[in-house]
C-alpha cells in the first residue's frame, strides 16, 4: 500500500469513527433531555429561592424534571413535596448561610467548579477544582469551606486514586491550599510518602481544628488538622470520610470491613473521650460521608441497585441499636439546616 492511500484510509476511518462518537454524543444528549424534562417522579414544587426554616437540603436524583439539581424538605417533615432549585450540584452542604456546589461543567472541554450560593440564592465566590467533585463541608459559623476532588479515579474503591482537598474562607480572604502539604503525623513520625491523600474534612467549633482521613500505603487514619500549625495528626486507624457530631463529642466514619480484594464499608462511631468504637448495623456497602440528623442519629446516601444515577437516604441509630430506615427516598448529599 502507498503512503498516500495510508493516508486515506486512516482519514476516512478516522471521520467513520468520530461521526459515530459524534452520533453517540447526539443520542445520549437527547435521552438526558427527554428524561430530565420528563415528569418528576415524586411529589415537588419548583422554586427560586431557598426555603426558610429547619430542613434537610440535598441532590435531588428522582428520574425525570429536577434530575440533579438541589432540593429540600422540612425537616419535621421529610415525606412532604420538596422544593426544588434551578441549582444544578454533584455535591451539596448547606448551613443557614452559605451552600457549597461542587459541579461538573460539561462542554468541549469538561471542567469542575466549586461555587458558594448566599442564602438569597446568589453566588458569592467561586473557584476551580482539580477533577470530579467528592466531598465538601461549610463549617458550623459558615467562614470555613472544604472541598475534596478526584485528580485521578471516581471512588474511593479505584486502584491508585488520588485526591486533591482544600480548605478556605468562605469570603475568599484566605486559601488555606492543599492538605496535603499539611505535615502528616502517625505515632509522632511525619510521614513524608509521595502517596498521601488526604480527604473527607468535617469542622469543629474550634476556628483552627478540624478532622478528616489520610491515607499512604494502603493504610487510612482518622486525622485532627490544625489550620494555625498545619498540621495533621492520626487518632484512629481505617477510618474515613469523618463526621463530627452536634455535640462534639463523637465522631461517625465509614470503615472498611471487607475480607476480599473487594473494598466493602460500614458504619461506625468513635467515642473520643473513651475511644470506643461502635459499628452500627448497617450490611450494605457505605461509600459516603454521613451527616449527623441529630445526637442520636446518622443520615447517609446508598445508591440503587436497580436504577443507575439514582440514590436514598437511610437514617440509623447513632448507638448501634435498631435497624437502618429508609428517611429520604430519591435523594443523595444531604446536610441538616436550622
Amino acid at each position: 500500500m502507498t503512503t498516500r492511500r495510508r493516508i486515506w484510509l486512516v482519514s476516512i476511518i478516522g471521520i467513520v469513527l468520530l461521526s459515530g462518537a459524534a452520533g453517540y454524543g447526539i443520542v445520549a444528549w437527547a435521552e438526558h433531555r427527554a428524561r430530565a424534562s420528563a415528569p418528576s417522579e415524586v411529589e415537588s414544587v419548583v422554586t427560586d429561592t431557598r426555603p426558610a426554616g429547619a430542613r434537610v437540603v440535598f441532590r435531588n436524583t428522582a428520574l425525570g424534571a429536577g434530575y440533579g439539581l438541589v432540593a429540600s424538605v422540612p425537616l419535621s417533615d421529610p415525606t412532604a413535596a420538596r422544593s426544588v432549585t434551578d441549582l444544578a450540584c454533584d455535591r451539596v452542604f448547606a448551613t443557614a448561610a452559605l451552600q457549597s456546589c461542587l459541579h461538573v461543567d460539561r462542554g468541549v472541554v469538561t471542567t469542575f467548579t466549586g461555587t458558594l450560593i448566599d442564602a438569597a440564592g446568589r453566588e458569592t465566590r467561586s473557584w476551580p477544582l482539580a477533577g470530579v467533585p467528592s466531598r465538601t463541608r461549610i463549617s458550623a459559623d459558615s467562614t470555613l469551606v472544604a472541598a475534596t476532588s478526584f485528580v485521578t479515579g471516581e471512588s474511593y474503591g479505584t486502584v491508585g486514586f488520588s485526591t486533591t482537598t482544600t480548605i478556605s474562607r468562605t469570603d475568599g480572604s484566605q486559601d488555606f491550599g492543599n492538605l496535603e502539604d499539611f505535615a502528616l503525623y502517625v505515632d509522632d513520625v511525619r510521614v513524608t510518602a509521595a502517596d498521601r491523600n488526604i480527604w473527607g474534612v468535617t469542622f469543629s467549633d474550634d476556628a483552627s481544628v478540624f478532622y478528616a482521613t489520610a491515607a499512604s500505603n494502603n493504610q487510612t487514619w482518622l486525622v485532627r488538622g490544625d489550620l494555625t500549625a498545619r498540621t495533621l495528626t492520626a487518632i484512629k486507624d481505617t477510618a474515613e470520610c469523618p463526621s463530627l457530631s452536634p455535640d462534639g463529642g463523637r465522631i461517625a466514619y465509614k470503615k472498611e470491613v471487607s475480607t476480599t480484594a473487594t473494598p466493602r464499608w460500614t458504619i461506625a462511631v468513635l467515642d473520643l473521650a473513651t475511644g470506643t468504637e461502635t459499628l452500627l448495623p448497617e450490611k450494605r456497602d457505605v461509600d459516603d460521608q454521613v451527616v449527623w440528623l441529630d445526637d442520636d442519629t446518622i443520615l447517609y446516601g446508598l445508591g440503587r441497585d436497580d436504577t443507575v444515577g439514582d440514590s436514598d437516604i437511610w437514617a440509623v441509630s447513632a448507638d448501634g441499636d435498631g435497624e437502618p430506615e429508609l428517611f429520604l427516598a430519591h435523594a443523595w448529599s444531604p446536610s441538616v439546616v436550622r
